[in-house]
């Protein structure tokens, strides 16, 4: 069944939030595959309260969708209601990175919004921690930071060498998967090291 977008309520105890890039990617699917909300509808409460999608919900009003399918859970305890909050929200299970790798386009998962890492097959998944591996630092919102883009591999390879960028791995790893990819944040003080020698 589908509804006035205007009479469902947002879930002021979601406890799932989506960052803007993830948002931008949630709105352009919904804009270019609406059929999806057919597939799976907005879940509310007998008041119109949102229990699953409120994410979806928040999307489709920036998407300046009108009416959106909706499916109405009144049949759930408080309990019960609380419980599919967060298993609707739960990741059960593991990508399987290889087939998603040889067998889906990888700029079609990353415009749908999987992160797909960049894996260096040499290096196999570890437990723990290894001492050869760093951990690569994160560009937060307090950091100022400089994006340089390079047109070709000798240029590239120059800069790995001169800043010494190596394989880094993302904190967070579980023993049956680890994300890997090139240490590409920079100590700005290494860079202006670097000048002040020249």
């Amino acid at each position: 069944m589908k509804i006035q977008i205007s009479k469902i309520k947002s879930n002021p105890n979601n406890p799932r939030f989506i960052r803007d890039d993830k948002f931008r990617k949630l709105v352009k699917s919904i804009q270019e595959f609406p059929e999806m909300l057919d597939i799976r509808p907005i879940v509310v409460d007998a008041d119109m309260v949102v229990l699953g999608g409120n994410m979806r919900l928040k999307a489709c009003i920036e998407a300046g969708l009108k009416e959106v399918p909706i499916l109405i859970a009144d049949n759930l305890t408080p309990e019960q209601q609380e419980q599919f909050i967060i298993k609707d929200n739960a990741s059960f299970g593991e990508w399987d990175w290889d087939v998603l790798a040889n067998e889906w386009d990888t700029k079609n998962l990353n415009d749908w919004g999987l992160d797909v890492p960049i894996l260096n097959e040499s290096l196999q998944p570890i437990k723990g921690s290894d001492p050869e591996i760093e951990i690569t630092e994160e560009i937060l919102e307090e950091h100022n930071y400089v994006v340089f883009t390079f047109d070709n591999k000798l240029d590239w390879q120059v800069v790995k060498e001169t800043f010494g960028i190596n394989t880094v791995t993302k904190p967070g790893f579980t023993e049956t998967y680890q994300q890997k990819g090139i240490g590409r944040v920079q100590s700005g003080k290494k860079l202006l090291d670097l000048i002040s020698k020249k």
